[in-house]
């Protein structure tokens, strides 16, 4: 359990980074409400995909992880080369698990540090990072909801 809520920790620590190295965009907007509907809605989606996937991830830990509070979660029964291996267990989540990792590894951080950069977002690396602490779909969301902010403040 240790490592779950180190995860989370280090989760949140990315995301004030973020925030804290942007604070032109994450100021208060000076007409309209603080989140338009877009960003309420990309928020929404995004702590809702940490949330439903808070749950397998405790059962995974519980279940495979060793009894131990400290482990080592690079390897071993519980790590994270234990999750992918299990990720590529059949046909059916070897697609999924190709998919994701595609989409995690290399389009995010791709599209997040090139499309960040032109638009002036500070460490746009750091939404790749952020995903693997919270989730592929809260990265994305929250890459999405800063540039939706971002539009609106300059608008």
């Amino acid at each position: 359990m240790a490592s779950l809520v180190a995860h989370a920790v280090l989760g949140i620590l990315v995301i004030g980074v973020i925030i804290r190295s942007n604070p032109g965009i994450f100021r208060k907007v000076p007409d309209g409400p603080r989140l338009s509907a877009i960003e309420v809605t990309l928020y929404v989606a995004g702590f809702a995909s940490v949330i439903l996937g808070w749950y397998p991830n405790v059962r995974f830990v519980q279940q495979d992880g060793p009894d131990k509070v400290f482990f080592n979660p690079l390897w071993g029964d519980g790590s994270w080369a234990h999750y992918i291996k299990l990720m590529f267990d059949n046909p059916a989540a070897s697609s999924a698990g190709q998919d994701y990792t595609i989409a995690n590894v290399v389009l995010l951080p791709l599209f997040t540090i090139v499309d960040g950069r032109r638009r002036g977002i500070a460490r746009p690396w750091l939404y790749f990072v952020s995903s693997l602490f919270t989730s592929f779909a809260f990265a994305w969301a929250f890459y999405l909801a800063t540039t939706e902010r971002q539009r609106r403040l300059s608008a």
